[in-house]
């Protein structure tokens, strides 16, 4: 009687309770699937590890795979914390192998959760039941509008196999990073799932048009109307355009606190004579993840060549001791070597601009690179990041950035 009234208490089915059938996440490849209100599903993939006695599971978007290593399973009970973003997820082992549970955001004034499922030895994504009708590979002038009939213009970028199809949107101020799908048909299905981004988007493909396409965002009603022409030639502004230093503005002056608290400028000793980046970013940003990973490892093979980083951090509160908790865990795991400073300010704060950095014409995305030269001077801005998601583009950016630096060097 007492085990029965511990079951009920906590909210476990009898079933679960009494049955003697030890359950456990299965090794292998999982569908997972996000339900909204709106009857949507965001549907991603993972793969389920042991490793040293342990679970560890990779959120798997295209070709990019997320290792989660924060993973408990308690009788029938599943505890899954992303490594970023600060979300997780809480599940229950059914009889059948699959999981269903939430997965819950922790934002800086509130929880939001949604209903999860997830299905064992599973390796589709969507399905698909018809050859590929067209192509959707190469580059893609993309218009989306939301119910305010706001719109904003992207640029999408797909390689095709078969049925099978990859690819991302590019932004003034970054990449939707690694989205997987299909073309089945004519119908295009693209997903991706980060721990932050929650997307999927659908379509009609005909001809050299991508028609009726539906957006949908995250755990909320989130929905936006998107359609696409193929034109090789689409572009966007120009990153260096974006955000721009005032003129006569002169040497940044900024003086925040480090994670330990102590006070770190622009002017301190170990930035004098050197060529320095500065990035604009937080925990809570994907683009922001991607560029720190580049700059982490970076920064440990170029250190010693007369060049610093120098990180600062909008947090999604303006606790200073909230903000340091959630970038902690980011920080470690790509090793960042740099400091990092905790503004203060929020990255939804119409006055971070001003506040923060009143040199530059404003903050217009994260993450914003700026480049400083060996006499403190500011040479460029850059307003968003092109991740490995976005292929070539990161090739791309990798030269460019070298060679910038390089160029500081040299003066």
């Amino acid at each position: 009687m007492k085990k029965l009234w511990s079951c009920l208490v906590a909210g476990i089915s009898l079933a679960a309770c009494n049955t003697g059938a030890k359950k456990d996440l299965q090794p292998g490849t999982w569908q997972a699937k996000l339900h909204r209100k709106d009857g949507a599903a965001i549907v991603f993939n993972f793969e389920v590890k042991d490793t040293a006695g342990h679970k560890v599971l990779f959120v798997l978007n295209a070709t990019d795979r997320l290792l989660v290593d924060d993973v408990k399973v308690e009788g029938d009970s599943v505890f899954i914390k992303m490594p970023f973003f600060d979300s997780d997820f809480k599940a229950q082992l059914q009889a059948n192998g699959e999981m269903t549970g939430t997965w819950t955001r922790h934002l800086a004034d509130k929880d939001v959760s949604i209903p999860f499922s997830a299905t064992p030895n599973t390796t589709e994504r969507f399905p698909v039941n018809n050859p590929a009708k067209g192509s959707v590979n190469g580059r893609w002038a993309t218009w989306f509008k939301g119910k305010d009939n706001d719109s904003s213009y992207a640029i999408g970028e797909f390689k095709q196999q078969g049925n099978t199809v990859h690819g991302t949107f590019l932004t003034t101020t970054g990449d939707y990073r690694f989205l997987d799908g299909v073309l089945d048909g004519d119908s295009l299905k693209l997903s991706t799932f980060d721990g932050s981004h929650a997307y999927l988007f659908t379509a009609k493909v005909s001809g050299d048009a991508i028609v009726g396409g539906t957006f949908y965002a995250g755990i909320g009603d989130g929905k936006e109307s998107w359609s696409a022409i193929k034109n090789d030639t689409a572009k966007l502004q120009d990153e260096a355009t974006i955000a721009t230093l005032k003129p006569g503005a002169g040497p940044l002056t900024f003086s925040f606190p480090d994670m330990e608290g102590k006070k770190v400028s622009l002017q301190d000793e170990r930035f004098q004579g050197k060529a320095v980046v500065i990035t604009l970013m937080g925990s809570w940003c994907p683009n922001c993840m991607d560029e720190t990973n580049y700059l982490s490892d970076w920064y440990k093979k170029n250190k010693d060549r007369g060049v610093e980083v120098l990180g600062l951090a909008y947090e999604r509160t303006t606790d200073f001791d909230k903000s340091k908790k959630s970038l902690s865990g980011f920080l470690k795991r790509f090793d960042v070597q740099y400091p990092v400073l905790i503004t203060g300010v929020t990255p939804g704060d119409p006055e971070k601009g001003a506040k923060t950095l009143p040199q530059l014409t404003g903050i217009k995305g994260f993450p914003t690179t700026i480049f400083i030269d060996k006499k403190g001077n500011v040479k460029e801005v850059h307003t968003g990041f092109n991740g490995p998601g976005t292929g070539e583009h990161y090739e791309e950016f990798k030269y460019n950035f070298n060679r910038l630096i390089d160029q500081l060097l040299a003066e």
